[in-house]
C-alpha cells in the first residue's frame, strides 16, 4: 500500500514556490492545489461526484465538527472519511484547534475589533461568552451543538482524527487572534510545540496499534502571529519533529500574508509540503504560492457562492442585485464550469429570489471550479516559466476592478 511522500517537480525561479506531487494511500495531490473545504464530511450543497468533475483533488473535513456529528467512532465504523462520505480521492482534517478556540471567543466579531487598542491576554468578543479555556494540558471546551462539555487535548486530539482516517492530518495548535498580547503569543508557540511533541508520540503509538488502516501523514502547525522571531523559531523548532509536513496557521493579516509565509518556509525542509490554513481567495493565491506555500484550503468558495456572491475573472459580484434580473449571459464568459455552460446570471438571480436550494449548488459549483482552474493555471506557469506574465495579468486585473 502506497504511505506518503512528496516530490518537487519545479520552482518559481527567484522565489520559495514550486510546483510538485503528494502522494497519499488515497491517490496523489498535483502542487499547488487548493483544497475545498468540506465541514461536516461534504462541500455544502454540491455532490462528492461534481466535485471530482470540477478538478478538486483533496477535501478537507474539520475533526471538532465530525467529533461532535455524527461521531468520529461511526466515520471509523464506515471505512473511514473517504469511504464515508463516498468520495474517492485524499482527505485532510484539522486538527479541531481552530474551531474549538475560534467559536469559543466569538471569532467573526474578534475580527472587526480595534487590534491596536483591545491587546489582552484574555480575549473574548464583545456580547461572547468563553466557551473554550486553554491550559497547559489542552482545552475544555462547550460544545456549540447542545452545550455539552468537552475536553481536547494532543492526544484525543490525536485519537478523533485516526478514527476519522484522512491522509493528512493536522497536530493538536493553539490559534491565537491578532489581539492577544506579544507575551501570550510567545507562551502559545512554547504550548504549541509541546503539544506538536505529544501529537508525535501519541500519532506513533496509534500507526502502530491501527497498522492495517492506511497510513496518516502529521503535518506540524507553524505559530507565531505577525512576529518574525516568533514565526521562525516555530517553523524551525516544529521541523526537528518527525513529522511528514507543516500547516501555516494562526493569526495573521491579509496584507502580510506573503512575507509571513516566506519568513516560515525560509525555515522549512525543502522535502516536506507546507499547508496554509484557511487561505483561498485569488487576491491570495499568488502571494501565498510564490512565498512556499504548496497547499491550501478555504470555505470562501462555497461561502460566497451560497451566499450569492461569484468570482469573475474581471471582478466579484452578487447575483441577487437587480440589475442581474434580466441578464442573460453566464457568471463569466471564460469559465468552464457547467453552471456556466448551461445556465444565465438571470437564472440565477431568480433562484436566489426565490431562494430555491439550486442557487446555492450553481453558485458553488461555479466558484469552486474558477479556484480550482485558477490554481491549475498556477502550477502550469511555475512549470512553464510563465508564473511572473500570469500573476501580473490576474492580480492587475483584479487592481483595477
Amino acid at each position: 500500500m502506497t504511505q506518503f511522500g512528496f516530490e518537487v517537480e519545479g520552482r518559481l525561479t527567484g522565489g520559495l514556490g514550486r510546483a510538485g506531487v503528494i502522494t497519499t494511500p488515497h491517490g496523489q495531490i498535483r502542487t499547488p492545489a487548493f483544497t475545498p473545504v468540506g465541514t461536516k464530511a461534504t462541500v455544502k450543497a454540491v455532490l462528492p461526484e461534481t466535485m471530482r468533475e470540477l478538478g478538486a483533488q483533496v477535501i478537507l473535513a474539520n475533526a471538532y465538527h465530525l467529533y461532535l456529528q455524527p461521531g468520529s467512532d461511526i466515520v471509523d465504523e464506515a471505512g473511514g472519511l473517504a469511504a464515508f462520505m463516498g468520495w474517492h480521492g485524499p482527505t485532510i482534517t484539522d486538527s479541531g484547534g481552530f474551531q474549538v478556540l475560534s467559536l469559543g471567543v466569538g471569532f467573526k466579531k474578534i475580527l472587526a475589533m480595534d487590534v491596536s487598542s483591545r491587546r489582552s491576554d484574555d480575549v473574548i468578543a464583545d456580547g461572547k461568552d468563553r466557551l473554550a479555556h486553554v491550559d497547559d494540558d489542552g482545552v475544555t471546551f462547550k460544545s456549540h451543538v447542545d452545550g455539552s462539555m468537552h475536553r481536547f487535548t494532543p492526544e484525543v486530539s490525536m485519537q478523533v482524527q485516526h478514527r476519522i482516517g484522512a491522509d493528512i492530518i493536522f497536530a493538536f495548535d493553539e490559534c491565537t487572534t491578532l489581539l492577544n498580547t506579544r507575551e501570550y503569543q510567545e507562551a502559545s508557540v512554547e504550548r504549541t510545540q509541546r503539544w506538536a511533541e505529544r501529537c508525535v508520540a501519541e500519532h506513533e503509538r496509534l500507526t502502530e496499534e491501527r497498522a492495517t488502516h492506511p497510513y496518516q501523514a502529521l503535518f506540524a502547525v507553524v505559530q507565531g502571529a505577525q512576529y518574525e522571531d516568533l514565526r521562525r523559531k516555530s517553523a524551525r523548532d516544529l521541523a526537528a519533529l518527525r513529522v511528514d509536513g507543516f500547516g501555516i496557521g494562526g493569526a495573521l493579516e491579509k496584507d502580510q500574508l506573503g512575507t509571513i509565509v516566506r519568513w516560515v518556509c525560509e525555515e522549512l525542509p525543502e522535502d516536506r509540503p507546507r499547508h496554509l490554513l484557511g487561505i483561498g481567495e485569488p487576491e491570495d493565491v499568488f502571494a501565498a504560492v510564490e512565498s512556499g506555500a504548496d497547499t491550501f484550503d478555504c470555505v470562501a468558495p462555497s461561502r460566497n457562492g451560497r451566499n450569492g456572491t461569484v468570482y469573475h475573472s474581471q471582478r466579484r459580484f452578487h447575483l441577487t442585485n437587480g440589475r442581474y434580473r434580466r441578464d442573460f449571459a453566464p457568471i463569466d464568459d471564460a469559465c468552464d464550469c457547467y453552471t456556466c455552460r448551461h445556465h444565465t446570471r438571470a437564472y440565477l438571480h431568480h433562484l436566489f429570489k426565490s431562494k430555491e436550494m439550486l442557487a446555492a449548488t450553481l453558485a458553488t459549483i461555479h466558484n469552486e471550479r474558477f479556484i480550482i482552474r485558477l490554481i491549475d493555471r498556477v502550477r502550469a506557469s511555475i512549470l512553464d516559466g510563465t508564473f511572473a506574465d500570469l500573476r501580473d495579468e490576474v492580480v492587475g486585473r483584479a487592481a483595477r476592478a
